[in-house]
């Protein structure tokens, strides 16, 4: 493997199905770590809430508010993804950034890289804890604690392009770019946030769609299977 010690972002829209929380989708999800798991990667993985919660569900409601709302839809979403990877032999725990000893353990990096190291896959809930920040930021904070080689950002959409593919028919997708590209062209690909992290931190992004445990696995290997974010300059179309 390229890339040994991963943080692994799964969108909670890729959760959704017949219901916000369609256990089908959940344990696809689950069969794509797995598979991460036994070809020996050290894993962290952060779940986002938008199958269940968006800051955009919530009409003209107290941001503060509607953001405590996001993160307890995440840690649904992690709760329901520990299930389906316990259930397939896979050793997980889920840490909260927001204290709930009911359901899962609090949260401190010291105990995240403890079981990263001894082969559990660790899933980090609700966010960084604080409203205003998105779990795409969380999952670069993450990254960076458990000093993670690469960041996996698993999407409905198989990588970066110059436009939204399903309105503009001529949007090229990016096989690479750089940090300040994607900041200066304002990119949607993750928010702005996130990407400074990375690029202080130089942890590159490796943005694909979740189709297949083949694309994980070949990401994980260093292989481009959709856009890769990193500290080089300029940018490079796919082919």
């Amino acid at each position: 493997m390229k890339y040994e010690r991963i943080l692994l972002k799964i969108s909670g829209e890729v959760l959704s199905g017949k219901s916000p929380i369609d256990f089908d989708n959940v344990t696809a999800a689950a069969e794509h770590i797995k598979a991460l798991h036994d070809n020996g990667c050290k894993l962290g993985v952060v779940v986002g809430g938008g199958n269940i919660w968006r800051g955009r569900s919530s009409g003209s409601m107290e941001r503060n508010r509607a953001d405590n709302i996001g993160m307890l839809a995440t840690a649904c979403n992690s709760l329901a993804l520990e299930q389906a990877l316990v259930d397939l032999g896979v050793p997980v725990r889920v840490l909260s950034a927001v204290s709930m000893d009911t359901f899962m353990d609090s949260y401190s990096a010291r105990e995240a890289n403890r079981s990263i190291d001894e082969g559990t896959v660790v899933i980090f809930a609700c966010g960084t804890g604080s409203p205003f920040f998105t779990t795409d930021t969380a999952a670069a904070l993450r990254a960076a604690q458990i000093h993670a080689d690469a960041m996996l950002l698993a999407k409905n959409v198989d990588g970066i392009y110059t436009a939204d593919p399903t309105k503009d028919p001529t949007a090229k997708r990016y096989a690479r770019i750089g940090y300040d590209e994607v900041i200066a062209r304002d990119l949607k690909a993750t928010d702005i946030t996130a990407i400074c992290f990375a690029r202080e931190n130089h942890l590159p992004l490796l943005l694909f769609a979740m189709r297949s445990s083949e694309n994980f696995v070949a990401a994980a290997n260093g292989i481009n299977v959709g856009t890769v974010v990193d500290d080089k300059p300029g940018f490079e179309y796919a082919e």
